[in-house]
């Protein structure tokens, strides 16, 4: 009774969020079967990644694209894969999948990580996960370079020798969250921060910069990284799992369009966690729509050439 609770539930969000984004469930006056529909979660990276995706294929291809955004939750956005009403995820991150979708233990080495969900993804699915744009997006402790310099820190240990003097600013929900949260860190780091202030994530940023925190936890492609001068600390033991951002397409997706395949593959390995940064600072913090941030990234790199 609860299982079939849960899937109304999810059907129920999956079509609030579709009627959101102005795309309409196939069937009920959707898109062609030359139209390709792109996924993107509420995330500014995911709307960059999924209108650069579409820019590319209606270049490249005589297929159109349309994208179904605001899907809020990797749940919500694989059900709707499921359902056939995306037929690309611009953005899966390998972390969450493991952990969520897989239902596995989470995996520290990156290389492996991508491995388990490439094979379970095409044996559960018959999905193609495709390797990462270059870049993954994680927790991050951060610091202004300024500070980094002063204090000679480049990893997460460095800041052991002094952490019982510094001010860190978190997450609200890092605190209690298990596995890879405070406690957890603890344990693997062995050292824990004179003083934590759990606080919005957005508003980290601005705290480190001013000098109000010593250090924060952050995300690792925000924007405000870039344009605040601040430096991510190396996470030398791995505690955080990675988060390797890739598109995932349903087999059957590509043997109807073979020619995507070609165009994704474009994109594969060519956007790093500084490039994600920079992409995703024009939008939150110079105020750029996504598709205009997307098409001036291709312009630059010459692939409408």
């Amino acid at each position: 009774m609860k299982t079939k609770k849960i899937k109304r539930l999810g059907a129920l969000a999956l079509a609030f969020v579709l009627l959101l984004s102005g795309c309409s469930l196939p069937g009920l006056g959707g898109a062609s079967d030359d139209t390709i529909k792109i996924g993107a979660q509420s995330m500014t990276e995911s709307e960059i990644l999924a209108n650069m995706m579409a820019q590319l294929i209606e270049h490249d291809t005589d297929l159109n694209t349309a994208l179904v955004k605001n899907l809020g939750s990797n749940y919500v956005q694989h059900q709707a894969m499921l359902g056939g009403d995306i037929d690309i995820s611009a953005t899966r991150y390998s972390g969450t999948d493991l952990t969520s979708t897989l239902g596995k233990e989470a995996e520290k080495d990156p290389k492996k990580a991508l491995n388990i969900v490439q094979n379970e993804f095409e044996k559960r699915f018959a999905y193609k996960w495709f390797d990462s744009y270059g870049f993954d997006n994680t927790y991050a402790f951060t610091v202004t370079k300024k500070f980094a310099e002063k204090e000679h820190i480049n990893t997460v240990s460095d800041l052991k020798k002094n952490a019982s003097q510094y001010k860190l600013g978190v997450d609200n929900a890092w605190l209690k969250r298990k596995g890879d949260g405070y406690k957890g860190f603890v344990s693997t780091y062995g050292f824990e921060f004179g003083t934590t202030y759990p606080m919005q994530i957005g508003l980290v940023y601005d705290a480190v910069k001013n000098g109000k925190m010593d250090a924060v936890l952050a995300y690792s492609t925000d924007g405000r990284i870039k344009a605040y001068d601040l430096k991510i600390l190396k996470d030398d033991k791995r505690f955080f799992p990675p988060y390797d951002c890739s598109p995932v397409i349903p087999e059957k997706v590509l043997k109807e369009h073979p020619e995507l395949e070609g165009v994704i593959n474009k994109l594969i390995g060519q956007i790093d966690t500084e490039t994600m940064q920079e992409l995703n600072y024009e939008v939150d913090g110079k105020l750029k729509e996504p598709s205009v941030v997307a098409k001036e990234f291709l312009e630059k790199h010459h692939y409408f050439d």
